[in-house]
């Protein structure tokens, strides 16, 4: 890669500019990673222009502290700047189709946060608009960070070299607690029409992720069931209905034979951001939890009985995946630092012309997983069929409905 190579629109040897639109918890998160990647990373040049929001003096503030060289309030006008060459989306999930549309039929690159939209239709529009964007050189990703962790970079590594052998089934469990007190205020993120969905979709679609991410398979058949333990909370104007689910379970087939479980709370007491994640294969298997990020658990299987039992790798080791642009051995990574290797991955793409991953179609495959356990659950947990390349359609009544989780 040639960090001074020109993209679509970028002057020959000048920086690529770069807008982020959006700067509470993600947004804060993403100027961690656009500040400190260059320091670690080979990349393109690049600069952080400008910072956009809704509110001109938190906007104006957080692009100060955050290294933004201004601040902006019309993200629309931003998009239209000859100086402005990546949009980076971490605004809520209901203006990502808008916002990454109109910046893909500027020319813009583009990077969203998780998930790809609110809805199957909105973000089937935007993975189309990624396809006529791509022939045209125009890049674009979404954010599935997780897969820049990179003990889940190696567990992917493992699985691809036939460590586990034949795959069976996989357990993944993303636990949170920050709706346990039923007299948490209410936010945009418990509303349907501002989150799309509740826990489904907030983490729902990074464990649905990891699971499609780590096996390299495809989702055949889903079964679902959602729940909200909750109904009310206090808002501005006394209780409001909460309109999303507190917690999902789903049941998936794998194109490959494979059956993985997915449960996802955010009342979840004790748990704060515990993303399990179990693979088991007939040759070995493989353990790891985000609360320990730097920690992979092996077995493997090949050696004699006497000999087995799961061993536990430091991912921490220059041979390990990200890990030789950081620290000596022993010196532990954070969760901040998936946002620099997802940004660091997302402009090499752009300085080599190459599509990144996940792309707009991966978010599509998860979106349209997300809609099957949806659709499941308002139908009693009945078995969704899925394709990769068609929407979910319901099971006839007559069969048997899959077992619930």
């Amino acid at each position: 890669m040639n960090p001074h190579e020109s993209t679509p629109g970028q002057p020959a040897g000048s920086p690529l500019g770069v807008a982020m639109i959006g700067y509470a918890f993600m947004g804060k998160a993403h100027s961690n990673a656009w500040r400190n990647v260059a320091s670690y990373f080979d990349v393109p040049a690049f600069e952080q222009r400008v910072l956009v929001g809704r509110d001109p003096d938190g906007v104006a503030g957080a692009a100060g502290k955050y290294g933004w060289a201004e601040s902006a309030t019309d993200w629309r006008a931003v998009i239209a700047r000859d100086d402005i060459h990546i949009i980076d989306i971490c605004a809520p999930g209901w203006m990502h189709a808008e916002i990454a549309i109109a910046a893909l039929a500027a020319g813009k690159h583009v990077l969203v946060e998780k998930p790809l939209a609110n809805t199957l239709a909105e973000a089937e529009a935007m993975a189309e608009a990624a396809r006529a964007a791509q022939s045209q050189g125009v890049q674009s990703m979404i954010g599935f960070n997780y897969r820049r962790v990179p003990a889940l970079a190696l567990a992917k590594e493992l699985i691809a070299e036939g460590r586990l052998g034949t795959v069976r089934h996989v357990r993944a469990a993303y636990l949170q607690d920050w709706l346990v007190d039923p007299d948490s205020p209410m936010t945009w993120r418990l509303n349907k029409e501002t989150a799309g969905s509740g826990a489904l979709g907030d983490i729902a679609s990074h464990a649905i992720d990891q699971v499609l991410f780590l096996l390299g398979d495809q989702v055949t058949e889903v079964s679902g069931r959602l729940h909200t333990f909750t109904s009310q909370r206090p808002g501005a104007a006394g209780l409001e209905d909460v309109t999303v689910d507190d917690a999902a379970w789903a049941t998936l087939t794998l194109a490959s034979g494979a059956i993985a479980s997915v449960e996802v709370s955010r009342v979840a007491t004790g748990q704060k951001n515990s993303l399990k994640l179990e693979i088991y294969g007939d040759k070995g298997a493989l353990l790891f939890d985000l609360e320990d990020l730097n920690e992979l658990g092996f077995l493997d299987a090949t050696l004699p009985v006497r000999e087995q039992g799961f061993r536990r790798i430091l991912v921490n080791e220059p041979e390990h995946p990200y890990v030789d642009a950081w620290w000596p051995q022993g010196h532990v990574l954070g969760w901040e630092h998936t946002f620099t290797h997802e940004i660091r991955d997302f402009l090499a793409a752009v300085g080599t012309g190459t599509e990144p991953s996940p792309s707009f179609e991966d978010g599509l495959t998860v979106q349209r997983i997300l809609a099957a356990v949806e659709e499941s659950a308002a139908a009693k947990s009945s078995l969704i069929q899925l394709t990769p390349s068609t929407p979910a359609t319901q099971t006839p009544a007559t069969q048997t409905p899959a077992e619930g989780p």
